[in-house]
C-alpha cells in the first residue's frame, strides 16, 4: 500500500482530504484532485490499497493505520473522497474507524446500488479473475456487508456522470442516463446531503475542473454550486 503525502508551499487551512481511487485503479488516478485539493488549501492523503485482491471489509481494516495517522496529524476536519468503488470503501471505513474529526465525504461516480453491468460481467471467469471479491460485491444484489452499512449521518455529496464512452454498455445494460459504468440512479443514497449529475464519463470525473471544483465546493460549504 503506499500512500502519498504531499508538500504544500504553506500550511494548510481546511483540514485535510482522503482520497480513495477506484478498484483496479491506482492513485496515479486521482493525482490531478490531489493537486487541485492542495492548492485549495487542504492536506492530502492519496491512498493506495489492494482493491482487487480483497473484498471491501478487509480493505477498509488494511486502510485503516494510514488514515488513522493522517486524521491525528490533521488539524480541522478530516474529509473523504472517493472515486467509483473508493467511494463504498469510505462508507464501509467510516461505520467502523470514523475518525472524531470527520468532516465531510464525496462519493464520484460510486455504484451506492450496484452496478448492472457487473450483474452482466460476474458470470465470466476473466471477470471474477480480474476484479476479485471486491468486484463481486459491486453488483445490485448487494451482499451483508453492505446491506448492514448503517444509515448515512454525516455530509455525503454524491457527483454522477451522464455522458458514456461505451455505448453498447449505455444502450443496453445501463439505465439511462449513465456515466458508461454506472447509472445515475444507482449513484444515490437515502440520507444524502445533496446529489449533481455532471456531463462526464466514468473514468473522466476524477479529471474534470468542474467536477473538481464542485467537490471543492462540498467540502468548504456543504453543498455543490449551483
Amino acid at each position: 500500500m503506499q500512500a502519498t503525502l504531499p508538500g504544500l508551499p504553506q500550511p494548510p487551512t481546511s483540514g485535510g482530504v482522503v482520497l480513495l481511487h477506484g478498484i483496479a485503479r491506482t492513485p496515479r488516478s486521482l493525482k490531478v484532485m490531489e493537486r487541485a485539493l492542495a492548492r485549495a488549501g487542504f492536506a492530502t492523503l492519496n491512498l493506495g490499497y489492494p482493491s482487487r485482491r480483497k473484498p471491501l471489509q478487509q480493505l477498509a481494516f488494511d486502510i485503516h493505520p494510514h488514515v488513522e495517522r493522517f486524521a491525528a496529524g490533521t488539524d480541522g476536519p478530516v474529509h473523504f473522497v472517493g472515486h467509483s468503488m473508493g467511494g463504498i470503501l469510505a462508507r464501509v471505513y467510516l461505520a467502523r474507524q470514523r475518525p472524531a474529526n470527520l468532516g465531510r465525504v464525496v462519493m464520484l461516480g460510486t455504484p451506492n446500488r450496484g452496478s448492472e453491468l457487473a450483474d452482466l460481467l460476474r458470470r465470466y471467469a476473466a471477470f471474477r479473475a480480474f476484479f476479485g471479491p471486491a468486484g463481486l460485491q459491486l453488483t445490485t444484489q448487494l451482499d451483508a456487508t453492505l446491506t448492514a452499512l448503517p444509515a448515512i449521518d454525516y455530509p455525503l455529496g454524491i457527483v454522477a456522470g451522464r455522458r458514456t464512452v461505451d455505448p453498447i454498455a449505455s444502450r443496453f445494460v445501463l439505465p439511462r442516463p449513465s456515466d458508461g459504468r454506472v447509472s445515475v440512479a444507482s449513484t444515490k443514497l437515502d440520507g444524502m446531503t445533496d446529489h449533481i449529475v455532471m456531463p462526464s464519463s466514468h473514468p473522466m470525473l476524477v479529471l474534470k475542473t468542474t467536477t473538481i471544483a464542485q467537490t471543492i465546493a462540498f467540502l468548504r460549504h456543504g453543498r455543490f454550486d449551483r
